[in-house]
């Protein structure tokens, strides 16, 4: 683009650098941190016109570091825009990035549920219409970039970031992490991915520990949410992992920065470091001499931007570049990437001005409805002994007990601005309404009498109320127990960053409170608001109904409330498996042979309940599974099944299609999903739900390093879970070995198509 390289040709160094580097403005160490080691990280409080005077490449978090009012906050946003241009040499404007992962990490912005909540309702076209949502009340904002998706794929319940993450599976991770990327920047927002690659394969689920992970598994399993989201989504951001694969931190990896982000997928996008992500080479992970050495060792590798601030891309990239460590064409390639999307933002346009938004409702009506139907899809109801739903529980005594029945902040992740910046501000109000699941329940069954004991706290280990709220439960009708984490940062939470689990366990006293109650004899429905799955094998076994609800946003108390009711139909199904003992992990579905029970071993990984697990009110049948009987292994395989309602009421299915190589030259998952459909239908009514899966998805890392597609036998099932396989098939692949190319289709293609009644 002609503008960019007039811009690129007539700069300096020192403003070249300024392009490269964020400002985090108002940021207190006293207050707390949100960002790892922010406190010895963050220098002393800067002055923006001082450190912006050669220009500016980010401002860092304007709206999500403290609470401020949206309206004075994006004055004061176009007000530093102006500045930008009108009082550096060559005015160009700064982008503005924020946190996004549950909504805008802003004060009253809607809050919607955590990302295992969008995998739990298989709902791909809600979570790009939740995207669209965000990125409009970014834009409206002046923000330019959201720090979201996480494509992490999960692989051990002990990390505390599970709750950021969509899935154990990668083919839902990227399916699902694809149409958020598209709602997002169908607004002209850009999305972020995070965190490549890698991260969340931590040894012993430990944030930022060595990733444990060959070659293979990271190029077959952890790759290819990115690879979607690139491709096919367009993201226009990519984050760095702060993880070290084998030994060498991504953040100064040119083969996953370059390589295979830019030179084998086309990425032309920008990379972002994670905040303080090029200093730790140095303070943590111990591969930089300093910062200087750091920044060249980043910038090489193929960091564009650092992030927060400018620790190592300032003065140490400077001395770098002067002194002749770096070539200097390596900032330019950076700048030029930065320009590019600034230009593509309509930031260096001539008529470009800086407006404020003027009164913004970030919680409007169609967002919070937006809100409400995500929970509600994602809810998974995972036993049943019949007591639910409740219906009206008119005349019924109900004893709510449990450390989250009424406790607002266990709606919420630990990147909503409730969880990760208000706990600083705690004479701030949240700014949304969102009641607690308690005053939800009130509001669904006003007819019945209600009465409240809290038990324990969520990880303090108080047993004092225990045997109250046991004594409630045996003179009431019915218990519901309220159980599970609270979100947050860095020790301040049983889930979120930083907060990783030595078991799973629930935490504190919590399985006593449970005992105690279910023990009594009453009926005990357990609602577990968590950002994780724990091992309750006893609680499933022994209540009368297990509910799960991943912090379901300002809107899950009463879309739980109307699952318990029936008013809604629960329809979530597990975006992870709910492990049976701590002792299984790190786990996945996607396991060969021998990551089963065998008898060379006298333990049992196999979960609880399995990925794709979910009941409902109604109950649904299949017929006519039919496939094609060969295939190419360059094309793809068409199949089709028909899904019928058999109950009484409206539901919706999630048709769950898996895959399996018979035989393969290196060892492959027993099972793996390739595709799936969310189906609502009403009592009687049948749909014909077809599939023409790419044969790509079958690719895997051969034993001489080359991604390739191989003659044989494929069996195709449709399951309602993993682990319940309805009706199976198989295929033939022909043809030679194919080795893949990158151009090849990476998704299946999905249709529903109505049966006419007889």
């Amino acid at each position: 683009m002609e503008r960019v390289e007039q811009l690129l040709a007539e700069m300096s160094l020192d403003e070249k650098l300024a392009q490269l580097v964020g400002v985090w403005l108002n940021v207190n160490r006293e207050e707390g941190v949100v960002a790892p080691l922010q406190d010895s990280m963050q220098g002393e409080d800067v002055q923006f016109e001082a450190f912006a005077r050669h220009g500016l490449g980010h401002v860092t978090r304007h709206y999500g570091t403290r609470p401020v009012d949206p309206e004075w906050a994006s004055t004061a946003l176009a007000a530093r825009q102006r500045w930008l241009r009108d009082h550096t040499r060559l005015g160009i404007p700064a982008l503005a990035h924020e946190e996004c992962l549950t909504g805008l990490a802003a004060w009253r912005a809607t809050t919607y549920p955590v990302p295992p909540a969008w995998g739990a309702s298989f709902d791909p076209d809600l979570v790009e219409r939740m995207g669209a949502r965000i990125g409009a009340s970014m834009r409206a904002l002046g923000v330019h970039q959201g720090l979201a998706p996480v494509l992490d794929v999960i692989r051990d319940q002990r990390w505390g970031r599970v709750e950021e993450c969509i899935s154990e599976d990668p083919y839902e991770v990227a399916t699902i992490g694809a149409a958020y990327v598209r709602g997002v920047q169908s607004t002209g927002v850009i999305a972020t991915l995070k965190h490549f690659v890698g991260y969340s394969n931590s040894r012993a689920g430990r944030n930022l520990a060595p990733v444990h992970a060959g070659a293979r598994e990271v190029a077959d399993t952890l790759l290819f949410p990115f690879e979607v989201a690139v491709k096919d989504a367009r993201a226009g951001s990519v984050m760095n992992s702060y993880a070290e694969i084998d030994g060498i931190p991504v953040t100064a990896d040119p083969y996953y920065l370059t390589q295979v982000l830019r030179d084998e997928w086309g990425f032309e996008g920008t990379v972002v470091a994670d905040y303080f992500a090029v200093a730790f080479l140095h303070t943590l992970h111990a591969v930089a001499s300093g910062a200087e050495d750091a920044a060249v060792q980043a910038l090489t590798a193929g960091i564009d931007v650092e992030l927060p601030t400018g620790v190592a891309y300032l003065e140490p990239l400077k001395q770098a570049v002067t002194e002749g460590r770096i070539d200097e064409a390596l900032v330019d390639r950076a700048l030029r990437r930065v320009l590019l999307q600034k230009a593509q933002l309509g930031l260096l346009d001539d008529g470009y001005e800086p407006a404020p938004s003027g009164p913004v409702d970030l919680d409007d009506p169609g967002s919070r409805d937006l809100a409400r139907r995500l929970a509600e899809e994602s809810i998974v109801l995972l036993t049943n002994g019949g007591v639910l739903p409740l219906g009206d529980a008119a005349g019924r005594t109900v004893a709510v007990i449990g450390p989250n029945a009424d406790d607002v902040t266990a709606l919420f992740g630990c990147y909503s601005f409730v969880n990760h910046v208000l706990p600083h501000f705690p004479e701030v109000e949240s700014g949304i309404a969102a009641p607690t699941l308690l005053d939800a329940l009130r509001e669904e069954f006003p007819g019945a009498t209600i009465q409240v004991e809290r038990g324990t706290g969520v990880d303090d280990g108080d047993r004092t109320g225990i045997a109250a709220a046991a004594r409630l439960a045996q003179e009431s009708d019915l218990a519901i127990l309220v159980l599970g984490d609270r979100s947050g940062l860095f020790g301040r939470g049983t889930s979120g960053e930083g907060c990783d689990a030595e078991n799973l366990d629930l935490p504190g006293a919590q399985q006593e409170l449970a005992d105690a109650v279910i023990a009594t004899g009453t009926p005990t429905v357990v609602v577990l608001m968590t950002g994780r799955a724990y091992a309750v094998p006893g609680l499933l076994r022994d209540a009368a109904a297990v509910v799960q609800a991943y912090f379901p946003g300002e809107e899950g108390a009463g879309a739980v409330a109307r699952v318990l009711s029936g008013a809604v139909n629960p329809s979530g199904r597990l975006p992870m498996s709910m492990p049976r003992s701590t002792a299984g992990q790190p786990y996945s579905y996607l396991h060969p042979r021998l990551g089963a029970a065998s008898s060379v071993s006298n333990i049992d990984p196999a979960p609880a309940l399995s990925f794709g697990h979910g009941l409902s009110y109604t109950s649904f049948a299949y017929e006519g599974l039919a496939a094609d009987e060969t295939a190419g292994t360059a094309g793809s395989i068409r199949c089709s099944v028909v899904v019928r309602n058999t109950g009484e009421r409206a539901g919706a299915e999630v048709v769950q299609l898996y895959a399996s190589d018979k035989v393969a030259s290196v060892t492959r998952p027993v099972a793996q999903l390739v595709g799936y459909a969310r189906v609502e239908l009403g009592p009687g009514e049948s749909a014909k739900v077809a599939f023409d899966v790419p044969v790509r998805l079958l690719a895997f890392t051969g034993r001489d390093g080359r991604r390739v597609v191989e003659p044989g036998e494929i069996g195709l099932s449709v399951r309602r879970s993993v682990a319940e396989p309805i009706a199976e098939t198989s295929v033939e692949l022909t043809g030679p070995l194919y080795e893949i190319t990158g151009s090849e289709r990476r998704l299946t293609a999905v249709s529903v198509e109505p049966e006419k009644e007889l």
